[in-house]
């Protein structure tokens, strides 16, 4: 097991980066090699009686940056406020996109699978809105800068793949690319207050984004 990359800490917050292919959290499969179990066992070496909390997650194939709180107040303080935390992602799509800059809004649905998928109907799909802006291109590939409205499951995911503009490498929703086994998914900001204290973390994208950025420039 590597070593957990820690960003930041202090008595209320703990914000690491996560690699891809780890999960945030056990499955019903109860998997041990998790983030969280990571950063508890991390606090539990300075204190025994530490707890961690989670406060959001990443799917298991994306990487970035995770908060996770030190007492459930923060936790809970974080989560009711979720709707003022700014994250944004970094991606590498297939294709040109249509325009430098969109949004994009549809109702997403989770089938017994776990698969996600857009709809029309608002009655069944719960909204999800995401801006997304062209960084670099060419005819081939498109890196992005994203910025999540809502934070639905998979739902950068599903809807560039709506698109036509799927992210390289997510087979799930068809990528063709033959990637090196990775999803081009990278949550590299995240911006947030604790009471009047303001928060901003940044990080770089991982070291295999730049064998495609290679093939854009």
């Amino acid at each position: 097991m590597k070593k957990m990359k820690i960003i930041y800490e202090d008595k209320e917050i703990l914000v690491v980066e996560k690699e891809s292919h780890q999960l945030t959290i056990a499955t019903p499969k109860h998997e041990k090699n998790t983030l969280y179990n990571e950063a508890s066992t991390y606090v539990k070496k300075q204190y025994p009686k530490n707890k961690i909390y989670i406060v959001h997650r990443l799917d298991k194939d994306t990487s970035g940056l995770v908060v996770f709180a030190k007492n459930q107040n923060i936790k809970y303080y974080l989560q009711n406020n979720w709707s003022q935390v700014k994250r944004e992602y970094l991606c590498i799509v297939e294709g040109q996109m249509p325009k430098q800059k969109d949004t994009l809004k549809s109702y997403l649905i989770e089938t017994k699978t776990f698969q996600v998928f857009s709809t029309k109907d608002k009655t069944k799909g719960k909204l999800a809105i995401t801006e997304y802006e062209v960084l670099q291109s060419n005819s081939k590939y498109s890196l992005l800068k994203i910025n999540l409205k809502t934070g639905r499951k998979n739902q950068i995911r599903v809807q560039l793949s709506d698109i036509g503009h799927p992210i390289i490498g997510d087979k799930k929703y068809h990528s063709t690319y033959k990637s090196l086994n990775k999803l081009y998914l990278h949550a590299n900001l995240i911006e947030f207050k604790i009471k009047d204290k303001k928060y901003h973390f940044t990080t770089k994208y991982p070291d295999y984004f730049a064998r495609i950025f290679k093939e854009i420039n």
